[in-house]
């Protein structure tokens, strides 16, 4: 439960909205029975019953985008202009956390459309208001916080989308890092289960690449694997993807792919990086293991093979491609 708080930022300000609710605006609710206003009384209640009923809907399904846009139409935004229009006033002020909240949960131009809409329906009805005076300061006031809360909440999401895209790449190789391929190879393991899609995994290693750190320095290896990765990327299909597994090692994900398109693929890539690959000691080479995803296995399973079959590859000598041994009989055929 903590852990997804912590790695859930809107599950967490839901799962909060959803107490401070119900410590919050609960009283107000018994109070206003008791003061016999039944019906502000039963909108209070409403609004709180319905965020809690939306944090019950994000635990089970994490479905925070919608659920987030429906708390912030519906409880937030349409349970503020409700209680505002029937209690005057008093009630204007529950627009002002219901505008906060709303730029939190959805994305920030529709976050500003809201309180807008809810302004423009308030100054339309009327009754909320008690002067013109009171009617253009709650306006103005209501603008400029508006206006400065989508700033500053179109510039946290520019911000946020950056440090997530940069969490998921290699800073040397621009490729994505192991975490991404973590990620990645469960979908594709879900996605052969649900779709009977075929993949293959290929797992390459640069021969020899600690002898020409030795000789040539760290800066020249650096060089080579940013070279290396530039020529997997322009001898792979678009809907294949490369990731660094670590060093000098590199995963590449190759879907709709079968044992004889996949060779075929990886046999080009390996000829290539002969003829073009070079340090200042000459030409260099890569070893390769692949692997075809197999029916009700999990990702470390189908990760293991291909690195078994890499290590194989070392074994032989280098410079060569090796399958895994049992992945012409067992593995699931696909077409590329």
């Amino acid at each position: 439960m903590l852990h997804r708080l912590r790695n859930n930022f809107q599950l967490s300000v839901i799962t909060l909205m959803s107490a401070f609710s119900v410590i919050g605006i609960t009283p107000f609710a018994v109070w206003r029975f008791l003061r016999g206003e039944p019906l502000i009384g039963t909108i209070d209640l409403a609004i709180v019953g319905g965020i809690v009923a939306a944090m019950i809907y994000a635990w089970r399904t994490n479905d925070v985008a919608r659920t987030g846009f429906v708390l912030a139409l519906g409880p937030c935004t349409g349970g503020a202009v409700a209680v505002a229009t029937l209690v005057g006033e008093a009630g204007l002020l529950w627009l002002y956390p219901a505008l906060i909240c709303s730029f939190i949960l959805t994305k920030p131009a529709i976050a500003a459309l809201l309180p807008l809409g809810a302004l423009l329906f308030l100054l339309v009805e009327g009754s909320a208001f008690t002067s013109e005076q009171q009617m253009y300061s709650y306006s103005i006031t209501l603008l400029v916080v508006c206006a400065c809360t989508y700033v500053f909440a179109r510039r946290s999401e520019e911000q946020r989308n950056l440090l997530e895209h940069l969490a998921l790449l290699d800073p040397l190789t621009g490729v994505k890092n192991r975490r991404s391929m973590d990620e990645e190879l469960n979908r594709a393991v879900a996605d052969h289960a649900r779709n009977k899609t075929a993949y293959g995994l290929v797992l390459t290693d640069l021969d020899h690449f600690k002898v020409i750190n030795d000789e040539h320095g760290h800066a020249a290896g650096d060089e080579i694997l940013k070279a290396f990765v530039e020529l997997l990327k322009l001898n792979i299909r678009r809907s294949d993807q490369i990731f660094r597994y670590g060093g000098e090692e590199f995963v590449i994900l190759l879907p709709t792919v079968n044992q004889a398109s996949l060779q075929a693929a990886i046999s080009h890539v390996q000829d290539v990086v002969r003829r073009s690959l070079k340090s200042p000691s000459g030409p260099v080479t890569a070893s390769f293991g692949t692997a075809l995803l197999r029916d009700s296995e999990s990702a470390t399973d189908w990760l293991d093979r291909a690195d078994r079959a890499l290590y194989q590859a070392k074994e032989q000598g280098r410079d060569c491609i090796v399958a895994d041994e049992e992945t012409d009989e067992k593995a699931t055929k696909g077409g590329s």
